[in-house]
């Protein structure tokens, strides 16, 4: 994407110091970053703080104006492609829901046409106000988007909601942003994808699971959300955060997934299934924890059900993509799968390759198509092969989804 113009408007708290964290971030991840400060916001760090980090002149005064062509608030609010408010405090949020522009930040936000971010921080009760309630849902109305405030210790010593969203995640909040408008023709698809590793239950305290961490499935969903997609994620067992705008179903059994993903598949446009779902379950189960006795144990397994199998038979409109992980014959067990399963892709991998396969944070993968060609992914971050994974599924010839 070319490089995107920030507008960082700085109310006074004691979270102002994030948003120098966050001025720098945005820098180095590669905007263009300008930054207004209340004078409240400047008892906490002073601009050559945010003068020094965001490498342009920060602006205070609405009457100060340093070049006598342009009015420097309406020539901030034309440039600006977003304009985030962090830390945002009850008094900024009040001003701005009732159309008051009496400082540089005010009088710049009513004149801009750019869209606003605003993450709230203040104490919790304040928070929890009637009028912040009644002022943050006039500012909705009018468009802006909210970063709901964390919860933990605040600064005045309570504890609650109203610590300020981490720099992290407003970057991130940020570049979602951006590539959803860089991805026009994803917005409005609905995706489904299936990421980690089923347990299968034996009593309380054992089960039969797989090496899935989910990463590679979680890539893809937040690929997928970052371009503008809704969403479903329906997980098994895994130790990663959520992404940002994903729905999120966390299951547990290859029952459970089957379910879930049965639910959810008749309104897709696209289903990925890259989690590791339990071929065998035990066939009987335990509601007390098993004893060690003499001798062998012997547990009598079951097949689960084949999900992928099940969809490529029902599947009306849906592009449908697998995953096969094999340690051998990579290209036959997946052409086989392709053929089987009735999809439209076969993402394969071999789990024997270093750098490839389960656990890692790269992957070498080939597609294998219905229509015979295939695109081999060399070994890339899964994030990348994420990427080149939906730009084949969204360039599928195949019914609404051409």
């Amino acid at each position: 994407m070319e490089k995107k113009k920030v507008l960082l408007c700085v109310s006074g708290g004691i979270a102002v110091f994030k948003a120098a964290a966050l001025t720098s971030k945005l820098v180095q991840n590669g905007y263009d970053v300008k930054v207004m400060m209340t004078s409240s916001a400047q008892q906490f760090v002073t601009p050559l703080t945010f003068q020094a980090l965001s490498r342009d002149r920060v602006y205070t005064n609405t009457f100060e104006e340093k070049d006598p062509a342009k009015i420097a608030h309406i020539d901030v609010a034309d440039w600006a492609d977003l304009v985030v408010i962090a830390p945002a405090t009850a008094n900024i949020i009040g001003k701005l829901a009732n159309g008051i522009a009496d400082d540089m930040i005010t009088t710049t936000l009513l004149a801009t046409r750019a869209p606003v971010m605003v993450a709230p921080a203040m104490n919790v009760n304040m928070y929890a106000h009637p009028a912040v309630l009644r002022n943050m849902q006039t500012l909705e109305g009018y468009g802006y988007t909210f970063v709901e405030p964390n919860e933990g210790y605040l600064a005045c010593g309570y504890e609650g909601k109203g610590r300020m969203t981490e720099p992290e995640d407003l970057i991130e909040m940020i570049d979602y942003h951006f590539t959803k408008l860089a991805y026009k023709n994803w917005n409005g698809k609905k995706v489904l994808v299936t990421a980690g590793a089923t347990r299968e239950k034996v009593d309380p305290v054992r089960f039969f699971t797989n090496r899935s961490t989910g990463k590679m499935g979680y890539a893809i969903a937040n690929e997928a959300a970052k371009r503008g997609a809704e969403v479903i994620l329906i997980s098994g067992q895994t130790s990663l955060t959520p992404p940002h705008g994903v729905r999120v179903i966390n299951v547990q059994s290859a029952e459970e997934m089957y379910e879930a993903v049965m639910r959810a598949f008749p309104d897709q446009d696209i289903v990925i299934k890259s989690a590791a779902v339990a071929d065998y379950k035990p066939k009987m189960t335990f509601e007390q924890k098993m004893k060690k006795q003499e001798g062998p144990w012997k547990i009598e397994m079951e097949r689960t059900k084949d999900i992928l199998k099940e969809l490529g038979e029902k599947r009306t409109k849906q592009i449908l993509i697998g995953f096969a992980a094999e340690s051998e014959n990579i290209e036959k067990y997946a052409r086989k799968k392709l053929e089987s399963k009735k999809v439209d892709m076969i993402a394969a991998n071999s789990i024997s390759s270093p750098g490839s396969g389960f656990e890692g944070d790269t992957n070498e993968v080939i597609l294998f198509k219905r229509t015979g060609d295939s695109v081999t992914i060399p070994m890339s971050t899964k994030t990348e092969v994420a990427k080149i994974l939906l730009d084949e599924a969204l360039t599928f010839q195949k019914g609404s989804i051409e």
